[in-house]
């Protein structure tokens, strides 16, 4: 009898079990909801009902009886592999590439191109995500670590539980910050009106703390780093929103779209203790071309 196991490793608000396993396998809700009556899907080991909202870390085990899973084939994408050892890769991962595989998208996604370059990947996260601790938007760049096993798997895992994975971003957001640098303390929920988009809110909510530091104005922008204190889903688009700096080329959350390059958002530090050898590593890569444009174009001089 085929098996998948799921691992939830970002925080879901307010999301059912079969809503979530709907959109994380390709399973139909109608199937998974049959699946869950008949006590063959367990979380943490324990049956459940569809009403079971996830959380993060949450084990999920479903026995089905058909597979019905799309292969997932290895392909050669160009990736920009900035470190990589028996236990981990760090990657630099480009815009417009999805991190997993998931209904609609199989072939073309960073998964696809670990498993041409990389045969031996963690299966924590599941059927669908092998290797991947954790993500970062379709249309964000920067830097992600994957675990090639088990163990270091869960060793990054735990890191990121405890907030002892640090990770920071440049953004570039729409009008003048005034404040040299700040903290954003507003808890984030979904949108209740979109549930594809987040928003601050205190239903169903999650705590939330963005730091940020600003590096440079333009006439119209400012170049800021932001500092993740909890990892919560497009926390820092959320945040800049709030505060009506919006990041440039947002199309979920922005006011201000240039072009079709992407939002202007790079994760360029990625800081954790290392599974094998206990001693903290860190990575740091340069920011989008695009990004760099944008800033030598507004007689900026970061990056450049």
């Amino acid at each position: 009898m085929p098996k998948i196991k799921v691992i939830v490793d970002e925080d879901i608000f307010d999301e059912r079990l079969d809503v979530y396993l709907k959109d994380n396998t390709e399973l139909s809700r109608s199937y998974i909801q049959k699946l869950i009556g008949d006590k063959r899907i367990t979380v943490n080991n324990e049956p459940t009902i569809n009403k079971y909202k996830v959380q993060i870390n949450d084990e999920i085990d479903i026995d089905y009886d058909e597979m019905t899973l799309t292969d997932i084939k290895p392909k050669e994408i160009p990736l920009d592999i900035v470190y990589e050892d028996e236990d981990v890769i760090v990657i630099n991962k480009q815009k417009d590439l999805v991190v997993h595989p998931a209904p609609g998208n199989y072939d073309n996604t960073l998964v696809n191109g670990l498993l041409y370059l990389c045969k031996d990947l963690s299966d924590v996260n599941g059927y669908f995500r092998p290797g991947i601790v954790h993500r970062i938007d379709k249309d964000t760049s920067g830097l992600l670590v994957v675990a090639k096993n088990n163990e270091a798997h869960r060793f990054l895992s735990e890191q990121l539980k405890d907030k002892t994975c640090y990770r920071k971003y440049i953004a570039i957001v729409s009008g003048v910050v005034e404040n040299n640098q700040g903290i954003i303390n507003a808890p984030i929920g979904r949108n209740p009106k979109d549930r594809q988009k987040m928003m601050v809110t205190d239903v169903n909510a999650k705590e939330a703390v963005t730091e940020f530091a600003v590096l440079e104005r333009y006439d119209d922008s400012t170049l800021v780093e932001c500092n993740l204190k909890t990892g919560r889903t497009h926390q820092i688009r959320v945040h800049m929103k709030f505060i009506n700096h919006p990041v440039i080329n947002d199309n979920k959350y922005g006011r201000k779209i240039i072009d079709e390059t992407g939002q202007y958002l790079h994760a360029y530090y990625l800081s954790f203790i290392h599974p094998r050898t206990n001693q903290r590593v860190e990575f740091k890569t340069d920011i989008p071309e695009y990004m760099k444009k944008y800033i030598s174009d507004k007689g900026g001089k970061y990056g450049i």
